[in-house]
């Protein structure tokens, strides 16, 4: 006879709380910052928000569908182990690309080791345009561009004179001319051709193969020159754009199957064991390892010089923080605890979950909140770091600021009886929107590089009371069991789709009118949703559902003694009669 196993839950609960604290700290390493190393390599703010848009959206489709397939072939830890350890090896391809050097910008250690430097990246030519459109030359007709390096036009300036560098010079722009242009005079063009360089016979006998080689090609192989073309003609910042989204969604693609499947393991363990009410309780790991990993890599990236060994940038560091973080965390993935139970499929909890809140009308009102919440939240973490930079803040300015949010939306537990007592929690919800309108105004008007601080703090106002009273929505449309996936529904709808729609909306915004007035924007539009989210909770009447464990446990304690016995004992002589009768049954049979 097989023994059965113990389950240990505080030890299944530390593991599992360690594994969160891991992954988060790994995500709070890179993400936080990942907008800024964009920036430094010359995105512009509505690339930078696509590119986060379409890892949010990815996630959205993404996340659910590996958690189903992982659950279906029971292959969870290893797609959480190979999650951890592709996610590190695919975001290390960020670090090759080359900065595009259009729209660069430097953080305050760079400008104060790059001051006599314009513009442009390190070991960039500065490129420097005259104002005069063209400078005549002795010959008629010919003309020398003025586009040059700063080496070239000292030296130009120094030669100028000279006979002889007149005459190279409109030799070279008279071979660089279209051959359908005429020229100026048929002694101009004897005396090019006599005196030609055999540099420009090299390039004239190069365009002419080109040209026999593109008439000798196919329909097809036209085609696909032409698009290969169309890609190598395009501008440096267009290519680095494309490279960057193409990485980063396929990071988000093995990275986003993680959360979801040591989640579902995890609950399905814990209800196996009758202790899923202590699921809960991981969530504030995530926040706390979040924290940390920002907090800690800022301030180490404060102490380091500008240009480590090899010429890496210090911005480096944070990817392999993070990719360090995430390999340490792969050791305790093999003993995550993690369950399958075959006989309960939750196929379709997500959809019962939309029409539980499709089917309450405040419910319907929460998932709009939400969205608008996401939005906002999303344009704050990709372009609050930005506004920082622009007023002197460090990495260590900034990775406190975010540890500070995190750690202020953990306590607003601590205060949410009190708060409960004073305000519903419909109001509740528009509050945390009022507040996170009042953040954005503020982060509008910074000033210096501690100045973003005294916001973040109220965070527990914003975030911490959106998410208390999701929580209680879930509660009033949902049964225990259906908790967990309507508050799914929600965290999808402001981390994923309101995510990826704010990023995008908030980087073309900012393109267009700049950082600080994308922040006002967002705090009108949200104090406006927070005018109409109490002229609509109003107006909707409030509908509960019946919790009838808790019915049954106050008519059990409620019941009146002047009840009977026999009313008491009902079910017993239910139990009783037919057992009286088949023993007679029985007796007549033999």
């Amino acid at each position: 006879m097989s023994r059965t196993r113990q389950i240990d839950i505080q030890r299944a609960l530390a593991l599992a709380g360690l594994f969160t604290f891991l992954c988060s700290c790994a995500k709070g390493c890179l993400l936080p910052f990942l907008t800024l190393y964009f920036r430094q390599l010359g995105l512009s703010p509505a690339m930078t928000g696509m590119v986060m848009g379409a890892s949010h959206l990815v996630s959205l489709v993404w996340s659910p569908l590996a958690s189903l397939l992982s659950k279906h072939y029971n292959k969870r830890r290893v797609v959480i182990g190979g999650s951890l350890v592709c996610s590190a090896a695919v975001v290390l391809v960020l670090l090759l690309f080359p900065p595009s050097g259009e729209n660069m910008h430097f953080s305050s250690c760079s400008l104060s080791n790059h001051s006599s430097r314009p513009t442009g990246g390190p070991g960039d030519k500065l490129l420097i345009t005259s104002k005069e459109p063209e400078t005549s030359l002795s010959s008629p007709g010919v003309t020398v561009a003025t586009e040059t390096t700063a080496e070239e036009k000292s030296s130009l300036g120094n030669t100028s004179t000279s006979p002889h560098t007149r005459t190279g010079s409109a030799e070279v722009n008279e071979t660089s001319r279209p051959a359908a242009e005429p020229s100026t005079s048929s002694s101009a063009g004897s005396h090019n051709t006599s005196s030609e360089s055999p540099a420009a016979v090299a390039r004239r006998k190069r365009s002419y193969l080109e040209t026999r080689q593109q008439e000798d090609r196919t329909p097809e192989e036209v085609r696909r020159f032409e698009f290969l073309g169309y890609l190598k003609v395009m501008d440096p910042q267009h290519q680095l754009f494309f490279l960057i989204l193409i990485t980063v969604v396929a990071w988000e693609s093995v990275w986003a199957p993680l959360e979801w499947t040591a989640d579902d393991g995890l609950y399905d363990y814990l209800d196996f064991a009758d202790a899923s009410d202590r699921y809960s309780s991981t969530t504030l790991w995530s926040l706390l390892g979040t924290a940390f990993g920002a907090a800690g890599v800022g301030l180490l990236v404060s102490q380091l010089n500008c240009t480590l060994p090899g010429e890496t940038p210090r911005s480096a560091v944070h990817f392999y923080c993070y990719c360090s973080v995430a390999v340490l965390a792969a050791p305790a993935a093999v003993y995550l605890p993690l369950y399958l139970n075959k006989k309960r499929e939750r196929a379709n909890g997500l959809l019962k979950a939309m029409q539980l809140v499709r089917g309450s009308p405040r419910a319907l009102l929460c998932a709009v909140t939400t969205l608008m919440v996401g939005a906002a939240v999303a344009a704050v973490e990709n372009f609050l770091l930005w506004q920082m930079q622009d007023h002197g803040a460090t990495e260590l300015h900034m990775g406190l600021a975010v540890a500070v949010a995190l750690f202020s939306q953990t306590t607003f537990p601590l205060v949410a009886d009190r708060v409960s007592r004073l305000l519903s929690s419909g109001r509740v919800l528009a509050g945390g929107a009022a507040v996170l309108s009042l953040q954005c105004l503020y982060y509008s008007v910074l000033w210096g590089p501690w100045s973003a601080l005294p916001a973040q703090t109220v965070t527990c106002f914003s975030s911490g009371a959106l998410w208390w009273a999701v929580d209680v929505q879930c509660e009033d449309v949902a049964t225990p069991e259906a908790q967990r996936h309507v508050r799914r529904v929600y965290s999808a709808l402001t981390l994923h789709l309101g995510g990826g729609l704010g990023s995008v909306a908030a980087g073309f915004v900012a393109e267009r009118f700049g950082v600080a007035w994308m922040f006002r924007g967002v705090a009108v539009a949200l104090t406006v949703w927070c005018v109409c989210l109490l002229l609509l909770q109003w107006k909707t009447p409030r509908q509960r559902r019946i919790n009838y464990s808790r019915l049954l446990v106050a008519n059990v304690s409620e019941a009146s003694d002047s009840e009977s016995e026999q009313e008491r004992d009902w079910l017993d002589k239910a139990m009783q009669e037919p057992r009286g009768k088949n023993h007679c049954g029985r007796k007549l049979n033999y």
